[in-house]
């Protein structure tokens, strides 16, 4: 369930957004590229960039779609709040990044439930413009949607320990690629500065393993070395063979902050 409605599109694809709405924008905005350079991975950095991000207003999916095209191949498409795991896997596979139309309200800034436009395109979009990034998300959406129904809470997991909350070690030290972090302020300094979560090497098997709250500062945070490592995931049957053993395995405990 959701509390927000998506904005409708015009004839060509755009919102209006309020003033506030695209002030709410700025404020989220301007706030996260204070920190960037020192927690966020280089290729989304370059991914702001590419995509030609500003604070003055709400970016529009057209032409979020005409940038990631011209670097990926991608592109997005506005979306209710919330949809189906179905649709999602779809839409990934045919590289199209779904992206809800709403703006949280100020009262919501540092946390929401659902995704918002700033979670989707702050957070993801700037990531979808590094062709292996890219290509991992696809084949992802690809593989999700032939997955037996016995393995798609795994396949959150996996989504979630990497896409959403994954960590990186850089040249110049831990940073984020996650599109969940990169969106929120508090957990992006958390992720890297907290004394509380483990950062632990990426281990598949583990990922799939580990259970998540969305509400929580998250307890672990599963690092990888170079998005190759993501990419060979889905190569040959390494992650089949992982599924079936999740399967039979018990759930690891879960962590996460209070």
């Amino acid at each position: 369930m959701t509390t927000y409605t998506a904005k409708p599109t015009d004839a060509q694809g755009f919102v209006q957004y309020t003033k506030a709405e695209n002030h709410t924008w700025e404020t989220l905005f301007n706030r996260q590229m204070t920190i960037m350079e020192n927690y966020a991975c280089a290729a989304h950095i370059d991914g702001i960039d590419k995509l030609s991000l500003k604070a003055d207003s709400i970016p529009q999916i057209p032409e979020l779609s005409q940038y990631l095209m011209a670097a990926t191949g991608w592109k997005t498409q506005a979306v209710p709040a919330l949809i189906t795991d179905q649709k999602f896997f779809t839409l990934l596979s045919e590289r199209i990044f779904p992206v809800a139309t709403f703006i949280r309200v100020p009262e919501e800034l540092d946390y929401l439930p659902e995704p918002d436009i700033f979670h989707e395109v702050f957070g993801h979009c700037p990531m979808l413009t590094q062709p292996l990034l890219a290509d991992f998300v696809a084949a992802y959406g690809d593989y999700a949607l032939q997955a037996p129904l016995k393995h798609l809470k795994y396949l959150g997991r996996l989504f979630w320990f990497t896409i959403e909350f994954g960590l990186i070690q850089s040249a110049k030290g831990l940073r984020v690629y996650g599109g969940g972090i990169l969106s929120s302020y508090k957990e992006t300094l958390y992720s890297i500065d907290d004394t509380f979560p483990e950062r632990k090497p990426f281990d598949l098997l583990e990922a799939l393993r580990t259970d998540y709250r969305i509400d929580k500062m998250q307890g672990i945070y599963l690092v990888i070395q170079s998005f190759e490592q993501l990419f060979e995931l889905l190569q040959g049957d390494t992650l089949q063979q992982a599924l079936e053993q999740a399967c039979s395995l018990s759930d690891l405990p879960m962590r996460y902050k209070e």
